[in-house]
């Protein structure tokens, strides 16, 4: 049994990561704070809270279709981009003061073009444009559109954003990160004192609302569930999530309903957010921001020339987590993600661990049809 402390914070968490505006948020703006959207884990929050803004990350969850979207997409771009575009139309995102789109792909673009030119209420836009290959030249590249940012945010906002402010504003972010890593630490253990869709909902709060109480109620939280005694559990199966979105809690719940457990991921809204921690040591904040972003963690597939790290990455997962196998997602007609997908089930299947890769729409159509190609999966590592 979870203690009331464990309850009423979870339970917060769950409220946040199931809407959009948030009581948080509310009393934010009426207190005159500002609420920036992005797009992208690539968008660095920090840059965001260092000009006294609130970084708030897009997503569609809450979207019930895509017909006022379709209007400006075409049914083959990804899903994802379709369902929040079509909560900005129907006047969800009104809040935001300002939206960052980063140019991770075409239809990202697009999201930008539509945005500017279509019947919205955003009075501020900005496009962040990121390298597609890894390395030094491409970092310093991504150095040099950073200081663009920080110089729009500055006219835009009329505030003074100084070295000291951004190295703050890193300090605090790394302080979340390390928060959710030892969150995440919990899940090695035989007997996780916490769900893995309970872990959905903290990261996507954890995008969602200003860090400081973020980060007292993810402390408070940790040792509610350090000190919390924990029951002996029997999984079939220790599985590794990987792909876009994770934003929802649709795989993962179907997996602890099939008797199996997702120890952890390596998902868009996941795992990817707290991997490592930017070095607080360079004389620059823009560099250290930019070589995170690229060399230390070039998770996302759209950026060529880093799938040895990207793969690393998982083979480390699944020896600390000791995984059994792992279920791949990814958005219909997103190529990069395809690809990637079938090159990390090849390579871990040559190293033992077993993998199914699922096709899905952002707001799936066919949950039946994935619960029981789970289901059949959980029974191949079983048996």
């Amino acid at each position: 049994m979870q203690n009331e402390e464990i309850k009423q914070i979870l339970g917060t968490f769950s409220q946040v990561s199931g809407t959009l505006m948030n009581p948080s948020l509310e009393a934010l703006k009426k207190a005159g704070g500002r609420i920036m959207g992005y797009t992208c884990s690539v968008v660095p929050e920090e840059i965001m809270i260092a000009a006294g803004l609130m970084p708030f990350r897009l997503r569609g969850s809450m979207s019930d279709g895509t017909d006022l979207a379709d209007q400006y997409f075409t049914s083959w771009n990804c899903s994802f981009p379709r369902h929040c575009f079509n909560l900005a139309l129907q006047g969800q995102y009104d809040f935001l003061d300002g939206l960052v789109v980063a140019g991770t792909c075409d239809t990202m673009r697009y999201v930008y073009d539509n945005w500017k030119k279509g019947p919205l209420n955003t009075p501020l836009l900005f496009q962040l444009n990121m390298p597609h290959v890894s390395g030094k030249v491409m970092s310093s590249y991504f150095r040099d559109e950073l200081a663009g940012f920080r110089s729009w945010l500055q006219t835009a906002f009329s505030v003074s954003l100084t070295d000291d402010r951004i190295w703050e504003a890193i300090r605090l972010c790394n302080r979340t990160r390390s928060l959710q890593q030892a969150l995440y630490g919990l899940r090695k253990s035989n007997c996780p004192p916490i769900t893995a869709s309970d872990i959905v909902s903290v990261m996507v709060a954890g995008v969602s609302l200003p860090k400081e109480a973020y980060n007292a109620d993810l402390a408070k939280l940790l040792n509610a569930l350090q000190d919390q005694p924990v029951e002996q559990q029997h999984y079939r199966a220790r599985i590794l999530l990987i792909g876009s979105g994770g934003d929802d809690r649709i795989i993962t719940s179907m997996a602890e309903n099939l008797g199996a457990t997702v120890v952890s991921d390596h998902t868009c809204f996941g795992g990817k957010l707290n991997y490592q921690t930017i070095p607080e040591t360079s004389q620059d904040p823009l560099q250290a921001i930019a070589d995170y972003h690229i060399l230390t963690r070039p998770f996302c597939p759209k950026i060529g020339g880093a799938y040895e790290i990207r793969k690393q990455v998982v083979l480390d997962l699944i020896r600390e987590y000791r995984i059994d196998g792992f279920i791949g997602q990814r958005m219909g007609c997103c190529d990069c993600w395809s690809g990637e997908l079938f090159s990390l089930r090849e390579d871990l299947k040559a190293e033992g661990i077993p993998g199914l890769i699922l096709e899905r729409e952002y707001i799936p159509d066919s949950e039946g049809q994935m619960e029981t190609r789970i289901q059949a999966f959980i029974e191949t590592l079983t048996n």
